[in-house]
């Protein structure tokens, strides 16, 4: 299995985490150097079982890190290139992966590029790196202030291939690319290929909230991608009381395990927090069995592991709710909802001595009203052998039966009982239950 198959990503928004000020410091400020603080927070990572730390954006930047003006420095609110390599480097002593986001569809009007274009025009040498349109640039998604990268020019792919290159000779893992889905899947290929031919080990993984996923691995030459579709269904499902939407979702991403393991979460940066998006608390353990249960790359969004609240607004600072300040150590955040934190460590364990779940597909056997049963079992072992997990997850406010083929079944976490003899589940109201058992006979 690639290293990638065992990662466990703990997912930090620097910018926020660590307090930085909302826009960047005036020319000739000094660096503030606030990433040495994310390592004192490595033990916690570990604690949760996780073995990858990724960041989101690090660069200088204009306001929120994805307008980016210079790829190749360290934004100075969070430090200085030493800051970073040194956090990489202590992470790299726990047996922990650092994970960079890469902007590489957009730039902020401050990139050193554009701003040569917009002093000398067509004169610049940089002019074909923008694509012109009515009197300004094309930008990303309407947004004036991100302005977007000419992907039919090689030089930016020159560009952004030295970039990863840049960074991934200080020993960061890979990428976390961020709207992948508006670059065409024949400028990630060139640029993968020839990032690979260096760096045979580094991982991408694209940001695709929907479209053809798989064809941004065969075509596009990423390992993986966002899983938002997934992402989805298990907190509509739950809110809904709907478990086919979940059961359905299941059959894609079953399609999308024949080509790759994506990467699975139920919070990032990006999305109001998993526990403020779900009606009933109790549905909570539901998502996170799900999460570390089926195939995929799973990622967790700091604060997450605590049940923090934090919803995500359309507007001017829409954001900052999913993205406060962190303490600056994790013992500050003192014993508030850590029955969440210790169920991950829970779950996180099962998935770490169950590392073939990466590529398991799962197999439903209750579906109705209130109720979803699955099992997966290890893609490389024969049919009657090899490990197997089965899920049970009552969706209502009564109690339930379901059922799961008959095996030694052992209770690894949750509330309900499985019969280990007839395979039937029992469930408590919004009862749960992950088993595990050496192999489902055939």
């Amino acid at each position: 299995m690639p290293w990638s198959d065992h990662a466990i990503w703990w997912h930090v928004y620097p910018l926020g985490f660590l307090g930085a000020e909302r826009a960047a410091l005036p020319p000739g400020e000094p660096p503030r150097h606030r990433l040495p603080v994310l390592a004192d927070w490595l033990d916690h990572l570990l604690a949760l079982g996780c073995n990858g730390l990724a960041l989101g954006p690090v660069f200088a930047a204009e306001t929120h890190g994805y307008d980016t003006t210079d790829h190749f420095r360290v934004d100075p609110r969070l430090g200085t290139e030493e800051d970073l390599t040194e956090l990489v480097e202590r992470s790299a002593e726990r047996g922990v992966r650092v994970l960079l986001d890469g902007v590489f569809n957009h730039v902020g009007r401050s990139f050193g590029p554009f701003q040569d274009v917009v002093r000398h025009g067509a004169a610049s040498p940089y002019a074909d790196w923008f694509v012109p349109e009515g009197d300004d640039f094309r930008t990303f998604e309407g947004h004036r202030h991100l302005v977007a990268l000419n992907h039919e020019n090689p030089e930016v792919a020159d560009h952004v291939a030295a970039v990863m290159e840049h960074w991934l000779d200080r020993g960061v893992a890979g990428w976390r690319l961020d709207a992948a889905y508006a670059v065409p899947r024949p400028f990630w290929r060139t640029v993968t290929d020839r990032v690979r031919a260096r760096h045979p080990q580094a991982w991408f993984s694209g940001e695709v909230i929907h479209g053809d996923y798989a064809a941004y691995v065969t075509e596009g030459g990423l390992d993986s991608v966002t899983q938002y579709e997934l992402w989805k269904a298990v907190w509509s499902s739950l809110n809904d009381t709907n478990p086919h939407e979940l059961a359905w979702s299941f059959e894609r991403h079953n399609a999308l395990l024949d080509t790759f393991p994506p990467q699975t979460f139920v919070g990032n940066h990006d999305v109001t927090r998993i526990a403020s998006r779900l009606h009933e608390p109790r549905h909570l353990a539901h998502a996170l069995a799900v999460l570390f249960t089926v195939g995929g790359i799973p990622s967790v969004y700091a604060g997450d592991e605590r049940a923090w609240q934090g919803v995500k607004e359309e507007r001017a600072g829409g954001d900052d709710a999913v993205r406060p300040a962190f303490p600056a150590r994790p013992e500050e955040l003192g014993e508030d909802r850590l029955a969440v934190q210790r169920l991950h460590q829970t779950l996180v364990g099962l998935r770490r001595r169950n590392a073939w779940l990466v590529r398991a597909q799962t197999q439903v056997h209750t579906l109705d009203d209130t109720v979803l049963t699955y099992t997966l079992t290890d893609p490389a072992a024969g049919p009657g052998s090899g490990a197997a997990v089965a899920v049970a997850l009552n969706f209502g406010a009564a109690p339930a039966t379901g059922a799961v083929p008959a095996a030694p079944w052992t209770r690894g976490a949750g509330d309900g009982d499985v019969d280990a003899g007839s395979g039937t589940v029992s469930l408590p109201a919004f009862g749960w239950c992950v088993a595990t058992a050496p192999g489902i006979p055939g």
